[in-house]
């Protein structure tokens, strides 16, 4: 039972690689994702509203992303280890049941508390869903083709992103924003039963009935300067795209005085580019693999390719007109998923199969450490100097940096072995 699960991971099971059932698979994780996206977005999209309406400041918003990031960093490494031992299939189905519930809650909720309360339920249940899917791409697909599975998948990052500003507004005014939570609750208890009927793992990948025979410390992971590579770089870049997808209704709200009912169209178009940016990260470095370059260098080279793309948005805040602006942005957000699609790879291409999970919760978890001091950082900008320049400036820089951490702790991505228990 105890086979090479590392050369299981390096290449792809023949009978996956020759299976249409991949890429339903990929389908299905797309479609989590959009879901996952839909329902994380929504405060956003509401924030002129609720906070109209429960009177909160910018200190309160902060308060209620940062409840939602500190449970969101807890479930990343929870569920992180959950689905090693579990398995995809399980450790998805517990997340979305967990964040199905949420979403209804916060149509319930009646006060600053209650709010806080279900995005500390949302954040629990979300932090699964990033070890899970990873964890069945890398069961499904070789090195080769993973950035690409990986890039379609998180394209339902930015479908989320783009259908929240255009369904949320017409939900809500058509039934009132109650309302509007608990009908997309329930669209994601529709899809886990879809994932629960069709899901399997590939014959020729570790069973995940028998994942949690094959153990290892978990101080061993923490050892490893490739797993704080990870966990680094997470730290680094992933608080900027919460900001921009918690910020950016309320940045277009105030800097071009767009409303419920209007800043959707520039919304959209960034999530457009962002979802291009998903797709063409994850061929690109696929692509200069299949052209004889090693994992280090297609995944570093496109990565700087990306960093590079994102620096023009430090001057975001200057753009004359609303387009312009969007333009912009649109670049940065592009440039993070191209780059995050990559990044994304990381542990499945370094580390074995039997121990991915783990090093993706632990860089979810202190991604969304990280975006709990975002939070914390832009309420007191914006309640302070009233302005997003600072928070732009730091997103031109932040990729640069990552990648530079990335190359100083894992100059070569080789591969890691683990010991076994």
């Amino acid at each position: 039972m105890l086979e090479d699960t590392r050369a299981l991971a390096d290449q792809a099971p023949p009978q996956a690689t020759r299976s249409r059932a991949r890429w339903a698979i990929v389908l299905l994780l797309f479609l989590a994702m959009t879901l996952n996206y839909l329902d994380r977005q929504m405060i956003a999209v509401l924030k002129p509203l609720l906070s109209h309406e429960f009177r909160w400041s910018e200190a309160d918003y902060a308060n209620i992303v940062t409840a939602f990031q500190g449970a969101y960093a807890a479930s990343y490494f929870l569920l992180g280890r959950f689905v090693d031992r579990f398995g995809a299939k399980a450790g998805f189905a517990v997340a979305f049941a967990i964040w199905s519930v949420a979403q209804i809650a916060h149509g319930f909720a009646r006060s600053l508390g209650g709010f806080m309360a279900a995005r500390v339920l949302l954040g629990l249940g979300e932090g699964g869903a990033y070890p899970a899917g990873l964890t069945a791409v890398a069961q499904w697909f070789p090195k080769s083709e993973r950035a690409f599975a990986t890039g379609i998948f998180n394209a339902g990052v930015n479908i989320g992103a783009i259908a929240t500003p255009l369904v949320v507004p017409a939900l809500v005014l058509s039934f009132g924003w109650r309302s509007a939570f608990v009908l997309t609750g329930i669209a994601s208890l529709v899809w886990l039963a879809g994932w629960l009927f069709a899901y399997r793992t590939p014959r020729a990948s570790v069973p995940e009935e028998h994942s949690s025979a094959v153990r290892f410390h978990w101080s061993e992971i923490l050892r490893r300067k490739e797993a704080w590579a990870y966990g680094i770089a997470k730290f680094i870049i992933d608080p900027i795209f919460w900001m921009f997808l918690f910020w950016l209704p309320d940045f277009f709200a105030k800097r071009y005085g767009l409303d419920l009912k209007s800043f959707g169209p520039p919304l959209v178009a960034i999530y457009i580019l962002s979802d291009l940016g998903n797709l063409a990260g994850g061929w690109f470095s696929s692509h200069l693999m299949k052209r004889g370059l090693s994992t280090n260098d297609a995944r570093k080279s496109t990565m700087l390719v990306c960093a590079l793309l994102a620096t023009p948005v430090v001057v975001a805040m200057q753009a004359q007109t609303l387009w312009i602006a969007t333009a912009i942005l649109g670049l940065a957000v592009a440039a993070h998923q191209a780059f995050s699609v990559n990044l994304f790879t990381f542990p499945s291409d370094v580390f074995p199969q039997r121990a991915a999970g783990s090093v993706i919760g632990f860089g979810g978890m202190m991604g969304a450490i990280g975006g709990m001091l975002i939070a914390q950082f832009t309420g007191w900008v914006l309640g302070t100097f009233h302005t997003y320049g600072p928070l732009f400036a730091l997103a031109a820089s932040s990729y640069l940096l990552a990648l530079l951490v990335i190359h100083l702790l894992s100059p070569k991505m080789e591969a890691v072995e683990l010991s076994e228990v």
